[in-house]
């Protein structure tokens, strides 16, 4: 069975990044999907962070096909395969049901990241940068992601004004991201990448500046960077 979750994970991996070929022009939610639109919300990162979507589907890939052609009957590989099988095939069909919907959406990116996270807590030790690394950077993205999400339904369901929402997708994102973090200091790039996406919504907030939005994700990231501190590794 080692064998045949090594290859799901390729396959599933392979199939997560041909996504967006098969569902040209996604740039987010449509706006006018909400019955509040959602121009420019404040919750939403600056564009250039999505570019990190190129580096998760490549590394995802080669990490995959490495653990196929070199570790595939490795005990210590073993156990993160099937969460991870599982958020990678949701999302193989994300973006065809982000253009249709964003609460059926939402749901999958939570499913998504719940599966990503619990591949990461079984992540082994053997080779770092193969087994590790990308499922960090793509756990790491996702939490961001996914609390991205919330927020943009509560404000674009009305039950939050747009900057309330942000605050509370934020505060959502650093806690997760917190608590992952310190129980798992040997992921390093896992806070990295939610640092990625903090910086990104600063960015994203500074003409008009918004300092509630500004400053919870800069405190976010002072917070992480604190965590980080206290490794031992």
């Amino acid at each position: 069975m080692t064998r045949i979750w090594a290859v799901l994970v390729l396959l599933a991996a392979v199939a997560f990044a041909a996504s967006p070929l098969l569902t040209p022009g996604f740039n987010g939610f449509d706006p006018q999907a909400f019955p509040v639109p959602q121009v420019d919300p404040p919750v939403q990162p600056a564009g250039y962070a999505f570019s990190i979507w190129g580096l998760i589907y490549l590394w995802l890939i080669a990490g995959a096909g490495f653990g196929l052609f070199a570790r595939s009957d490795s005990e210590d590989w073993a156990p993160a395969r099937p969460p991870l099988v599982l958020s990678l095939a949701v999302g193989a069909f994300w973006l065809p049901v982000a253009n249709l919907s964003p609460i059926a959406a939402t749901v999958m990116i939570w499913v998504m990241t719940a599966a990503v996270l619990r591949a990461l807590f079984l992540t082994g030790d053997m080779d770092r940068w193969w087994q590790l690394s990308p499922v960090a950077v793509y756990a790491g993205w996702l939490t961001a992601a996914a609390s991205v999400s919330v927020g943009l339904l509560l404000a674009g369901y009305g039950l939050l004004e747009a900057t309330p929402a942000a605050l509370v997708g934020l505060g959502l994102a650093l806690v997760l991201a917190l608590v992952v973090q310190y129980r798992l200091h040997r992921a390093p790039l896992y806070g990295i990448t939610v640092i990625w996406a903090l910086v990104a919504v600063i960015v994203a907030n500074l003409s008009p500046l918004n300092i509630a939005v500004a400053g919870l994700a800069v405190l976010g990231i002072l917070g992480i960077l604190a965590l980080r501190g206290t490794d031992t590794e």
